[in-house]
């Protein structure tokens, strides 16, 4: 049974790795332009502390996580081992109930994450080619407003 709680800062680093692992399987995406220390920075001085960071746990192991800022979702990961279960969902219909309006990138590669997302009423607002973005990967930019 998948529960979902906010995650604790002590937690930053078990987040940090489920990002590098589920986004090492994104068509495109070199998770090792930085090192585990790296990812553990920015989870631990970054991602949670400047938005409410979400986990959906399966006993005590983090199987996804969901980290929001105000009108965007920041970063949306679940365990590879358990994509297809609900976890993405459960995780994008929370970030839909705490705001009204919601806004995202990912890359355009990423067809998983972006099906995700059109199933929940998130619509294409723009395209770039990814000079944007550290990977310089086309992303995506997608929106949702709460009826």
């Amino acid at each position: 049974m998948i529960t979902i709680r906010l995650l604790a800062s002590h937690e930053a680093e078990d987040a940090a790795e489920l990002h590098r692992r589920a986004g090492a399987l994104i068509p495109g995406y070199d998770t090792t332009l930085h090192s585990p220390e790296e990812f553990a920075v920015l989870y631990r001085d970054h991602v949670m502390v400047d938005g409410p960071v979400w986990g959906a746990f399966e006993a005590n192991l983090l199987r996804g996580h969901l980290a929001l800022l105000p009108g965007w979702i920041d970063h949306l990961y679940v365990d590879p081992d358990f994509h297809r279960r609900g976890i993405g969902s459960a995780l994008v219909e929370l970030a839909q109930q705490q705001q009204s309006e919601l806004r995202l990138y990912t890359f355009q590669s990423n067809l998983r994450a972006r099906s995700l997302y059109e199933r929940h009423g998130f619509t294409v607002e723009e395209l770039t080619n990814g000079e944007r973005n550290e990977e310089k990967m086309p992303d995506v930019t997608y929106a949702w407003r709460r009826a």
